[in-house]
């Protein structure tokens, strides 16, 4: 099949929110007292959302090491099959997910997120609103969104061959979209980790950030948005 590691990213990308929306919302139970195994389950359920989240708007890319391939592919040259770009790009996310995991653990432990895994408090919710919303005006977010911005500008400067190049490769633009979106997804802690609206939004807000052709304005509007809620919500109390 030529595009067939397209059309696993496509397949990945649905059994993701095949799972938020039918598997995840019908599991939404109150955690009081943490167990292994509820560490496992919730380091899952992050490693299956960023799948969800972050996977379409690195599409484009993907596409394009591609077409690259089929190319090479045409003309007898080597070249590693784009599915190995996904593994190092999920990688990426996946180790997000485990610190993650263990920081939600943490701040459960110190009574700021509640059994239903969201903000527990005003000043932790104003001080992560705060601190994205600052964030999106800072130079390594705008940095790390033009390189998500600009795939073959990535792949000129970056391009690596073999199987182990296209991991690399994919866990270093994992890295970027990292340094894109970390504190939003960081959102859901107080929002609600299992919040399906919110998972929703914030991969929209990713997709226009990353896609569309103001996104560097939109994340700058965003993050004065995001400043002026906290403000908003502790000078109201």
């Amino acid at each position: 099949m030529k595009h067939w590691p397209l059309y696993t990213a496509l397949s990945i990308i649905l059994a993701a929110w095949y799972y938020l929306f039918f598997i995840m919302t019908m599991n939404m139970t109150p955690v009081a007292q943490w167990s292994y195994l509820d560490i496992i389950v919730l380091f899952s359920m992050w490693a299956i959302m960023m799948a969800g989240m972050m996977l379409p708007s690195a599409l484009p890319i993907m596409h394009l090491i591609d077409k690259i391939n089929n190319q090479r592919k045409a003309r007898n040259a080597p070249y590693a099959a784009s599915f190995y770009f996904i593994v190092g790009y999920l990688l990426a996310w996946f180790g997000y997910s485990l610190a993650i995991t263990l920081l939600q653990w943490w701040l459960h432990h110190l009574a700021l997120l509640t059994p239903m895994m969201n903000s527990a408090q005003l000043e932790f919710t104003c001080l992560i609103l705060l601190i994205t919303g600052v964030y999106q005006w800072l130079p390594i977010k705008q940095r790390c969104l033009n390189h998500c911005r600009s795939p073959l500008g990535f792949l000129t400067s970056s391009w690596q061959e073999g199987i182990y190049g296209a991991i690399n490769m994919g866990f270093s633009h994992g890295q970027y979209c990292l340094g894109c979106c970390w504190l939003l997804m960081a959102l859901l802690l107080v929002f609600g980790v299992m919040s399906l609206p919110w998972i929703i939004a914030l991969t929209l807000i990713v997709a226009l950030e990353k896609l569309f052709s103001y996104g560097l304005l939109f994340s700058k509007i965003l993050g004065a948005l995001l400043v002026f809620l906290a403000c908003y919500m502790w000078l109201m109390t």
